[in-house]
């Protein structure tokens, strides 16, 4: 056997044995909460270190004691996802509608000091969040914004547009100038070509912003804590999920079922979104 062909043959068998490695350290412990979800609480103190599921220990119990709301009976995981998607959502939507004119302005117009601008956004999304949540919270309350979440929306777009900004900025740079000024002899203006040319090309960067978004806004707990812990009716699921993990009569396989509540959704939108967030749709679009 050549040199060349036990290279290709070993890097082979190596790329597989990581790939089946880092599959097995990133699915098994989803697999576990996943699987401690459906055990009824009995089950899982005669055998806590089982990885199997036997048909007649499945149970959804614990998804009927984390769903329904306090008055039902349950924990109010269902109005808390309510709460976090109108909160996520309302984020992705207002800090892509900031983030896209400021994003293009950065990569196409020329003025003085636009290439220290794009640094400086990233400066601002490197400041700790525990140092702007005292003086938020005392603004916010003076506005009576403090325990709403419109409020905490409005938080999550400030922290989110510098760096939404400069990750839409790399990628707007990568669009060729030629394809604007073929629009423009066609007669489109710079608003025209932004909406028709430039935001379908930058389709998957919007995608993977708009993600990136979703899941700070999604999993955030610091300022949903600090914003919102007064008024449990508008908890979002990542406070609710940590107020049930601090309950010492709560099952942990009912804690499991809220973690799996709170992770699904993400997955799900990841998976929805793979196609859009993989494809370059600029590839071939420079026909010069």
């Amino acid at each position: 056997m050549t040199r060349a062909r036990f290279e290709e043959t070993f890097f082979g068998v190596l790329r597989w044995v990581v790939i089946a490695f880092l599959a097995v350290i990133t699915l098994l412990p989803f697999y576990y909460m996943l699987l401690l979800s459906l055990k009824p609480i009995d089950a899982l103190l005669l055998d806590p270190g089982s990885l199997w599921l036997s048909a007649k220990d499945l149970t959804l119990t614990t998804y009927r004691d984390v769903l329904p709301s306090t008055d039902a009976g349950g924990q109010g995981f269902l109005k808390f996802l309510l709460n976090s998607a109108l909160v996520s959502l309302g984020t992705v939507a207002l800090t892509l509608l900031a983030a896209v004119p400021g994003a293009y302005a950065i990569s196409r117009l020329k003025f003085f000091g636009h290439r220290q601008v794009s640094a400086l956004f990233l400066a601002v999304y490197l400041f700790p969040a525990t140092l702007l949540a005292v003086p938020l919270f005392v603004i916010f309350a003076k506005l009576h914004l403090s325990s709403s979440l419109t409020g905490l929306a409005i938080v999550y777009v400030a922290q989110t547009v510098p760096v939404s900004i400069y990750m839409l900025k790399n990628y707007l740079v990568t669009i060729p100038s030629s394809i604007e000024e073929a629009a423009a002899l066609d007669g489109a203006g710079r608003l025209q070509t932004v909406r028709k040319v430039i935001l379908p090309l930058a389709l998957p960067s919007l995608m993977a912003t708009g993600l990136y978004v979703f899941m700070i806004a999604w999993n955030e707990f610091l300022f949903a804590l600090l914003f919102l812990a007064a008024d449990p009716g508008e908890w979002t699921v990542s406070l609710g999920l940590a107020q049930l993990s601090n309950g010492v009569e709560v099952p942990k396989t009912v804690l499991m079922a809220g973690s799996v509540v709170l992770t699904i959704p993400v997955v799900l939108l990841f998976f929805a979104a793979e196609r859009l967030l993989t494809e370059g749709l600029t590839s071939g679009a420079d026909k010069s």
